[in-house]
């Protein structure tokens, strides 16, 4: 896996930055706070979300801003991917608004199923990844400092073991639940046994034949009372018909008197309604003779004869026609008079329109001149601006005057010098550690002088000692103080020398930031000299136009009169058209009530024709009524004489006899069925027991087998926790010794001259140093950097186990480190350039490292360099090549 590019926008430090990474090492270089680990995290980042960061979202949005984007391009397994998050920082807190990874084979959306899938692709969620391939900042003692039950936790999850131990976790949960349910069979299969017992005491089947045989009995007792209620019912039946049949003969009797009774009243009610039709006739022909005479009083009135229906027609016509003309009339004058004032109210509206936007205009006019004024006051503001600008700058050149170099070259000059100190410090370094050389022979030779012995080649010595070798030590130790002493005043004479040459490139920057920001303040200036003109100009425009918008105003009021006037004629107009028509309406009213008059007068005749046939057609009614009346009479006398009461009450007697005996038997029959319903019940009850028995004795066969199952099955599981136990401590064992055996690869590749023998990692992981004489170390008896680097050895050789035990299945991240030179000193640098070097030979595809060291570019393939603007506290990135750096 090798990351190809990442592009971010407003993120931390950046507000744009696109950066292309390639295989082999790249350096990320730059000062200390210039954002050299912020591309790294936001690498981390689009691979692994909020859950890489160790704040909140709000942390990654760049202070200001409302939105930040971050894109990552990487390679894995020969395809290319895409990540991209957008970060939105609006609302209370900030929020993931986009997550897309874009794949070879898919596209991914949302943070969880993009993190997901990077876990899933890598093997390794964010946190492995930080453990395995990523040496964080101020982290890189994270595993020494560790407890061996941290480390060893660490180390298994990243080489999966941890699945192993999932794996015995679940057999062991398996092996309990197997315990749990075979407990709750045995459990059953005990209450079973105990529930066969129980039901086997009660002799079910002696139960059983009692019930029967009393069942018998009282069903044949049911059998027998069922025949005599029989022979009861055919008595009452035998009596209900015969009463039945005279109920019948005096219902029918008393139906023919009620019938006498109603014929008679219907004969007597129809009677009168005769009478009421005569009287309606006469009141209807006083009515026509009223309705006649009203007739004719309008006739007089209308000139037109009330009985001509043609002329009435002709005359409504003739009115209609006219009403007609005039309705034309009166629409043409309506719609006159509306125009013209319509026409009117328009203008009117047009001129107070007009006369608006002349005031509104003036009032525009007035605006603009007030923000001219203003603005020529800010003008002069930005003019004084600009003068203080050009002092600034004149000040800050004036730095230069006694300075050992012209203005522009400070840069150039701050650079030399560092090389120079450098050197200087180097050389201060050498001289340091050969004087303490010089000055351990001197002693030792003194020592062996006082012995008596040589002190060039330690053997007893005669007489006086050959002093010669002393001597030129002695001479020696004074050169190397009387050098070291100068190349320290050189050091000084130069560190003052930086920290002038650092002063006057400070002033180099300011005066390019107050250039920028007089050339900023320049084009302000003429912009704002621009901006006053023309808004003098547009208060100029605006006062014309508001002048031509009254005087249209005036012209539209004027015009609005005269169409009033026009408007008013045609109202009068109007007035005298409908007077007219009031009249025509009063003359076509009276011929219309002439008209419905003499349509009353018909109906009043139709009316009494109607009541005339209606009396004729009741008269014939009743003529029907009296035959029917005879006819029922009769039939009344008839059924009189048959009617016979002392055969009636003889039937009444056996009936109540037989209807006592059935009330009697049905309390006996229900008290024999419920009796017979009850056996039934504990017949039923007691079969259902067998039944059950022999369902108990089946379940019992099953649970038996079930628990012999669940049995031999929790054995299984026993064996095969034993079994997910004892391949994870194989596999770590196999893995620590295999971790051992690269990290001491690793460890004399660094230490190889150095005094340390070996590193044992034992089973437990317990890290321990050996000294060439076999002396033991703790760890953290290391000095501060030999831990620093004994540590990066550890995570390179993990790094390396990960990648050889996935045997190119999965590519390992890129391996990267930042600021591991934090706890270095120069000689353990130089070690670290040597572990990176050896990293690349062994086939790690890509290593990206973050410093601020200047030793680290030599190791380095790519050089990112970044720098932040100190105006604007925005980072940049340039990327360069190597050897081009190292030439400059």
């Amino acid at each position: 896996m090798k990351f190809d590019r990442v592009r971010l926008r407003n993120f931390k430090c950046y507000a744009d930055a696109d950066l292309r990474l390639d295989a082999g090492v790249t350096v990320v270089h730059g000062l200390n706070g210039s954002g050299k680990s912020s591309l790294l995290e936001a690498c981390f980042f689009a691979l692994y979300g909020a859950k890489a960061l160790d704040r909140t979202l709000e942390d990654v949005v760049t202070l200001g801003e409302d939105e930040a984007e971050i894109e990552l391009w990487f390679s894995h397994e020969g395809g290319g991917y895409h990540v991209r998050r957008r970060i939105r920082a609006t609302g209370e807190r900030a929020k993931t608004a986009e997550c897309v990874l874009e794949t070879p084979d898919d596209t991914i959306e949302g943070a969880t199923d993009v993190r997901e899938t990077i876990a899933e692709l890598f093997r390794m969620d964010s946190e492995a990844f930080v453990n395995c391939a990523y040496v964080r900042q101020g982290e890189v003692n994270k595993l020494i400092n560790a407890t061996p039950a941290q480390r060893q936790d660490m180390i298994d999850d990243l080489l999966q073991l941890g699945k192993l131990e999932e794996y015995r976790e679940r057999a062991s949960d398996a092996r309990l639940g197997v315990k749990s349910v075979l407990d709750g069979k045995r459990e059953r299969l005990s209450g079973i046994d105990d529930q066969i017992a129980e039901k086997e005491d009660k002799n079910l089947h002696g139960r059983l034949n009692e019930l029967e045989s009393d069942l018998n009995s009282v069903e044949a007792d049911i059998e027998e009372y069922e025949d005599n209620r029989e022979t009861a019912r055919e008595t009452r039946d035998r009596a209900t018909e015969v009463l039945d049949s005279y109920e019948e003969k005096r219902e029918e009797l008393e139906s023919l008197e009620a019938d006498v009774e109603e014929l008679e009243d219907e004969i007597s009610a129809t009677e009168k309604e005769r009478t009421d039709h005569a009287d309606r006739v006469r009141e209807l022909r006083e009515t026509v003779e009223d309705l006649e005479a009203e007739i004719e009083s309008l006739s007089a009135e209308t000139e037109v004869e009330a009985t001509d229906e043609t002329a009435i027609e002709a005359r409504l016509e003739a009115l209609d026609a006219r009403d007609e003309e005039l309705t034309s009339e009166l629409g043409d004058a309506e719609t006159q008079a509306q125009m013209f004032a319509n026409q009117a109210d328009n203008l009117a509206d047009r001129a107070a329109e007009f006369e608006s936007r002349a005031e509104s205009k003036r009032a525009d006019a007035d605006e603009l001149e007030a923000e001219a004024d203003e603005a020529e006051r800010d003008l002069a503001e930005s003019r004084e601006k600009l003068d203080g600008l050009g002092d600034d700058i004149d000040a800050e050149k004036a730095t230069f005057d006694d300075a050992p170099v012209e203005f522009g070259a400070a840069a150039d000059r701050l650079e030399r010098l560092r090389d120079e100190r450098e050197e200087l410090r180097e050389r201060e370094q050498e001289l340091t550690a050969a004087l303490a050389s010089a000055r351990d022979s001197v002693a030792e030779a003194e020592e062996l002088l006082e012995a008596g012995k040589c002190p060039e080649c330690g053997q007893p010595v005669d007489g006086s000692p050959h002093v010669d070798s002393l001597d030129e030590e002695r001479e020696r130790v004074e050169s190397l103080e009387a050098e070291l002493e100068s190349v320290r005043e050189d050091r000084e004479e130069i560190e003052a020398d930086v920290e002038a040459a650092e002063r006057l490139r400070e002033a180099e920057q300011t005066v390019d930031s107050l250039r920028t920001n007089r050339e900023n303040v320049e084009q302000l200036v003429e912009t704002k000299a621009e901006a006053v003109e023309a808004k003098r100009a547009d208060a100029d425009q605006l006062r014309e136009e508001a002048e031509e918008l009254a005087a249209e105003a005036d012209e539209k009021r004027t015009d609005a009169d005269q169409l009033r006037e026009k408007a008013e004629a045609h109202r009068e107009t109007v007035e005298d058209l409908e007077a007219e028509r009031e009249e025509l309406a009063d003359k076509r009213e009276r011929l219309e009530e002439i008209r419905s008059l003499g349509e009353r007068v018909a109906d009043a005749e139709a009316d009494i024709e109607r009541h005339r046939e209606k009396r004729a057609s009741l008269e014939a009614v009743n003529d029907q009524r009296r035959e029917r009346l005879a006819d029922k009479r009769e039939r009344r006398a008839g059924l009189r004489e048959e009617y016979d009461e002392q055969k009636v009450a003889s039937a009444r007697e056996d009936k109540e006899r037989a209807e006592t005996y059935l009330e009697q038997v049905e309390a006996k029959l229900d008290e024999l069925r419920d009796r017979r319903n009850d056996l039934q019940s504990r017949i039923g009850g007691v079969k259902s027991e067998i039944g059950e028995l022999e369902s108990l004795r089946e379940r019992r066969e099953e649970v038996a087998e079930r628990v012999a199952s669940l049995e031999s099955l929790r054995e299984e599981t026993v064996d095969l926790q034993e079994m997910y136990g004892d391949l994870r401590a194989e596999l770590r064992q196999r893995n620590v010794d295999h971790l051992e055996e690269m990290l001491n690869e690793v460890f004399e590749l660094i230490y190889q001259n150095d005094s340390y023998a070996r590193i044992e990692l034992d089973g437990e992981y317990e890290l321990t140093v050996y000294q060439k004489d076999g002396e033991p170390l703790d760890p953290e008896q290391l000095s501060g950097g030999e831990r620093a680097l004994f540590n990066l050895s550890l995570r390179c050789a993990i790094y390396r186990l990960l990648a050889e035990g996935i045997e190119g299945g999965a590519p390992m991240p890129p391996l990267i480190l930042d600021e591991p030179t934090v706890f270095l000193d120069s000689g353990h640098v130089s070690q670290l350039v040597e572990l990176v070097e050896s990293m690349r030979d062994l086939g790690v595809e890509q290593i990206v490292v973050v410093s601020h060291d200047d030793e680290l570019v030599a190791a380095a393939d790519d050089l990112v360099r970044v720098e932040k603007d100190s105006v604007s506290n925005r980072s940049t990135v340039e990327r360069r090549e190597a050897a081009l750096e190292a030439a400059d």
